[in-house]
């Protein structure tokens, strides 16, 4: 269990716990915000190297190191892969970073963000400002305090071209559990347009903790007659200190089709200028270790609302 320890430099540590038998000690220089909501603790600090960082429960979730790598994977993938992305959902996302990257696209007319932790997107806008870069305010925006879950199954028939879920991991009592089975899986396909492209964070893609990105994957690559196309990736993010891990579903376009011609093209014609997920690295990130793949194979399994994800680190 995560708990904040003293230390002799500046006064206080944030442990976190990955599993049994690895702990993680953030050195903290000082807080900015600490707090508890109705829906979890949160922290937002300064610490050494990482810079300003946003913990949720005691567990680094973004830090202004290489926020970047992790949102430009979150979002950029899908959203070139979609030959013309107007209207596109945010599911989670509270820092705002994965909303801002979206609308880097000048394509995009729409962008719903629906997160349920309204108190903690209040401090977020005040303290994380290099994340979100006001585009809370964004007249294409429209922020909805809410469960996702609720919000998609009431949107079914909607067209949403790109839906990006950045939600947390599917803990056990995390409201977040239902939000990583099939059958969530098919009110996002039900709300997509007929060539929507749906993304989600998937979890740590390396040895130690294999499974839940595993088992995502098996639980999309199961609806093939609803998204033709389930790609696995993976950006290097430095905040977590592993390869984390993100799976695309697409109905009709397959990332692994698009050249680096075209990923450059379409960035050049939207606006779009990244840091780490750039054209020439488009191949490279869908492209998984054979490790992955033979995690998948052992340890992939279909997560239904009957049988959700059970995290057992």
């Amino acid at each position: 269990m995560s708990e904040k320890l003293f230390s002799q430099s500046t006064g206080m540590f944030i442990a976190e716990t990955h599993t049994e038998g690895v702990t993680w000690f953030f050195s903290v220089d000082r807080f900015l915000v600490e707090g508890k909501s109705q829906y979890q603790q949160y922290q937002i600090v300064d610490i050494p190297v990482w810079g300003k960082t946003l913990f949720l429960d005691y567990k680094i979730q973004s830090s202004l190191l290489d926020e970047y790598v992790y949102h430009e994977s979150m979002v950029q993938p899908a959203m070139t892969v979609h030959p013309n992305p107007k209207k596109v959902l945010v599911a989670g996302g509270g820092e705002g970073a994965t909303l801002w990257q979206a609308l880097q696209h000048n394509t995009v007319e729409k962008a719903d963000m629906v997160d349920l932790d309204e108190e903690l997107i209040q401090w977020v806008k005040v303290h994380m400002t290099e994340w979100h870069h006001g585009c809370f305010d964004d007249p294409r925006v429209t922020l909805v305090h809410q469960d996702a879950r609720k919000w998609i199954e009431d949107h079914k028939g909607h067209g949403y071209d790109v839906i990006l879920s950045d939600l947390p991991g599917p803990h056990e009592g995390s409201p977040a559990r239902m939000l990583y089975t099939k059958e969530y899986f098919q009110h996002v396909a039900e709300s997509l347009s007929d060539d929507g492209v749906f993304v989600l964070q998937s979890g740590a893609c390396n040895e130690t903790y294999p499974y839940l990105f595993s088992q995502i994957f098996a639980t999309l690559d199961s609806m093939k007659d609803t998204f033709a196309y389930v790609r696995g990736y993976y950006g290097l993010v430095t905040t977590f200190q592993m390869p984390w891990g993100f799976i695309l579903a697409s109905k009709k376009h397959d990332p692994m089709a698009l050249t680096q011609e075209d990923v450059a093209a379409r960035h050049a014609t939207r606006g779009v200028s990244n840091r780490y997920y750039t054209p020439r690295f488009h191949q490279a990130m869908f492209t998984l270790p054979e490790y992955m793949l033979r995690a998948i194979e052992k340890h992939g399994k279909i997560l239904t609302d009957a049988e959700p994800f059970l995290w057992t680190a």
